[in-house]
């Protein structure tokens, strides 16, 4: 009954991302089912609802020549569960017998699909038996069309594909040292140093790390601490972050000794914010202001900024890959309008001779290196381009006008960001 449950489970979750259009972890906090289950069942119900939606695209192709009619045309419960299905039989290496048995005993107790049983049992049988069209799917119809088509627009199909292909593969873990000492805390921890300034660990059970409770160190994508670094506050700088929550580049800014203020228009992000910042004991040395960058200033302007600019976050669809499904076109367009305008905003907060640091985690052009060079040719701002020495491992990422674009082809895994680095001329 256990594998029966945890099968529903991955159901539900599976559909309270689709069906509601919810992040999976927003699924994972709020499925009464998944909240019943423990152990190794509740890890099996996260990998198989991860599973389906890293590929949901292929499995979807793989699914067809089963079906008599269109999946979308089955009910919510039953295109759920045969996704479950598919994905422990095609991913996951589950023995056949359980695929089909225990995904057929979990509809049995879900009054949902108790009238989809002998549909789910035929279905199911050919998946055990026939995974060829699954294997023929091409890597990019893991994604939606309008999403194949804007990143092969603005990246080129090489990279589409390589962002496609990274959003299958389950992200590592990385730390990042409060005292910026790597090797002590890869001691500490038991992990690896990577690039020379983060620690990737393979434990999962991150709370029960060394260090965890006194604040030692913070998980962040290695991708992810660029930006701030690339900004190299000093200790007697007034620094601003941008758009600041969850708070990782937020300690690092704090950690320099910087005069650091962190500001956010979602009051639940900065209360997120604000936990970060007592667990690492950044309270008290860090301002934390509520309110929209667009329109608010400091009392004076100040030295530096880091802007971490709302986007599609289509860069981290290996940590997040339903944002393939549950956003759209129109969502991801509507992005670049409020990263100029707080682009702009920013540099009207800086000193002259003041840097600024503009990141996004989205590849595409249009949320990154078009907004830069529109603004740097209406206001006197220059590019003060990044340097090969001032990015460790990331070498190759620098572009020919000096910003940075880590797209996921490197020798280590990490999240896609835009980065340029800016000075305020006027």
């Amino acid at each position: 009954m256990s594998g029966a449950k945890a099968r529903l489970a991955a159901a539900e979750l599976l559909m309270t991302v689709l069906e509601e259009r919810r992040t999976l972890d927003e699924a994972l906090a709020s499925t009464q089912s998944f909240d019943a289950l423990s152990g190794p069942d509740r890890g099996f119900a996260r990998a198989m609802a991860s599973a389906a939606l890293r590929h949901l695209g292929r499995i979807d192709l793989g699914l067809a020549p089963f079906l008599d009619r269109p999946l979308e045309t089955a009910t919510p419960p039953s295109r759920a569960l045969l996704r479950i299905g598919a994905a422990q039989a095609w991913l996951l290496d589950t023995p056949d017998h359980a695929v089909v048995g225990e995904t057929v005993a979990a509809a049995k107790i879900w009054p949902r699909a108790q009238r989809a049983t002998g549909f789910l049992n035929a279905v199911l049988r050919k998946v055990v038996a026939n995974r060829k069209a699954f294997d023929a799917a091409p890597i990019e119809a893991n994604w939606p069309t309008w999403l194949r088509t804007i990143t092969a627009q603005g990246l080129g199909a090489k990279a589409a594909a390589s962002l496609a292909l990274a959003q299958t593969e389950t992200p590592a873990t990385y730390l990042t040292p409060k005292n910026g000492d790597a090797e002590a805390l890869a001691r500490a921890v038991e992990g690896e140093v990577i690039a020379g300034h983060s620690v990737q660990v393979s434990s999962t059970q991150i709370e029960a790390l060394a260090g965890y409770e006194t604040g030692d160190w913070w998980v962040q994508d290695i991708a992810a601490t660029l930006p701030a670094r690339l900004l190299a506050a000093k200790a007697e700088e007034t620094v601003l972050d941008i758009c600041a929550a969850p708070g990782g580049k937020t300690m690092q800014l704090a950690a320099t000794g910087a005069a650091v203020t962190a500001i956010d228009r979602s009051k639940p992000r900065l209360k997120r914010l604000k936990q970060n910042l007592w667990r690492t004991g950044f309270h008290g040395k860090v301002e934390t202001v509520l309110a929209d960058a667009v329109e608010w200033r400091p009392p004076v302007p100040v030295d530096k900024i880091l802007l971490d600019a709302p986007c599609s976050a289509l860069g981290t669809l290996r940590r997040h890959p339903e944002g393939a499904w549950i956003k759209s076109a129109a969502d991801v367009a509507r992005f670049p309008d409020i990263q100029e305008r707080l682009l702009r905003a920013s540099l009207e907060m800086l000193k002259p001779g003041g840097a600024l640091v503009y990141c996004v985690c989205s590849p595409l052009p249009n949320e990154g290196v078009d907004i830069v060079s529109h603004v740097l040719a209406e206001i006197p701002v220059s590019r003060q381009p990044i340097k090969p020495e001032e990015v460790q491992g990331f070498e190759s990422t620098i572009n020919a006008l000096g910003d940075v674009l880590t797209l996921p082809n490197g020798e280590f895994g990490h999240d896609a960001f835009y980065i340029a680095r800016l000075k305020r001329d006027f």
